[in-house]
């Protein structure tokens, strides 16, 4: 893996690409994310075929690569983010340049699917992204959740204390990755597997009933990954109950599963599928306090230099 590097700083007013590299996008929910972007002071930019269809997806896989590219390379373009996940952000990564997302340090935002193509970009361009909001919301992106993510792209601001509620007790300190728990999970054996050796492991999933987040964990825990971090960090876990199996509750199985790792675990933060999700860098270092429940960002995914 290359050595790490922060993406650059944008300037109030910049433009901001959004990209479609997965998912089919809504263009109620796109126009209200583009109004939202404009309300931050800056200047969205969308390119031809955003809404393209085919299938479940944004168009064809060379559209799709195409359009990520060219924002990529292209000057006047400051940062990019997606519109949504969905799927198929994994069906275009052979077609993407490494050594391009590099060379231009652009800040990616997004989550959901978009947690492939910032593990990709962490792992194989050794650049460091934003897991933040998209534009797929009718409401467009919440007050707090934009503020955050204009601290996030300009570098601004005092450090970020994010709360949730404590779930094991303990303290640590490393640098951040994860995403979505399937994203992850399917990132396994991959080129751009997630790399868990001192990390705080980020996680949030939605629709998805406890025992398929045990068998995750499982994969997880089987492939060492769980073995090798030093905290874990839980933010929403949206619509993941099962009246079929009331019980165990996920709250039940995330204790026996990370129970026995001995580090510390916060859950509700405030990320992922939920209103409330509030940026956090790729790669960047944060401290977990599983006594009081809060992770503090200590890094930037942007730098001015």
């Amino acid at each position: 893996m290359p050595a790490l590097k922060k993406a650059r700083a944008i300037a109030p007013g910049a433009r901001i690409a959004v990209a479609a590299p997965a998912g089919g996008v809504d263009p109620a929910c796109l126009e209200a994310g583009v109004q939202s972007l404009r309300k931050l002071g800056f200047e969205p930019v969308l390119g031809e075929g955003l809404t393209d269809r085919l299938g479940y997806l944004a168009g064809t896989d060379e559209r799709r690569a195409a359009e990520l590219t060219g924002f990529v390379e292209d000057p006047e373009i400051a940062a990019i983010v997606c519109a949504r996940g969905g799927y198929g952000s994994v069906r275009i990564l052979d077609r993407l340049d490494p050594a391009v997302f590099r060379r231009a340090r652009k800040p990616l935002v997004g989550y959901s699917d978009i947690t492939t193509l910032l593990l990709w970009q962490q792992r194989r361009a050794g650049l460091m992204g934003i897991h933040g909001p998209m534009l797929e919301r009718a409401q467009g992106i919440p007050s707090e959740a934009g503020r955050a993510l204009v601290r996030a792209l300009t570098g601004t601001g005092a450090p970020v204390r994010l709360e949730g509620r404590s779930l094991l007790s303990g303290w640590a300190e490393g640098r951040l990755t994860g995403g979505s728990l399937t994203l992850v999970t399917a990132s396994l054996g991959t080129p751009w597997e997630v790399d868990t050796r001192g990390a705080i492991l980020m996680l949030e999933e939605v629709s998805e009933p406890p025992y398929r987040i045990d068998r995750q964990l499982q994969q997880l825990r089987a492939a060492g990954k769980l073995d090798a971090l030093v905290g874990v960090g839980l933010g929403e876990m949206l619509n993941c109950g099962d009246d079929r199996y009331p019980e165990p509750d996920l709250e039940s199985i995330l204790k026996e599963i990370l129970g026995p790792l001995g580090v510390p675990v916060v859950c509700q933060l405030p990320f992922g599928h939920g209103a409330s999700n509030f940026c956090w860098p790729v790669g960047g270092r944060a401290a977990l306090d599983g006594d009081r429940g809060e992770l503090e960002l200590l890094d930037s995914a942007v730098s001015a230099r």
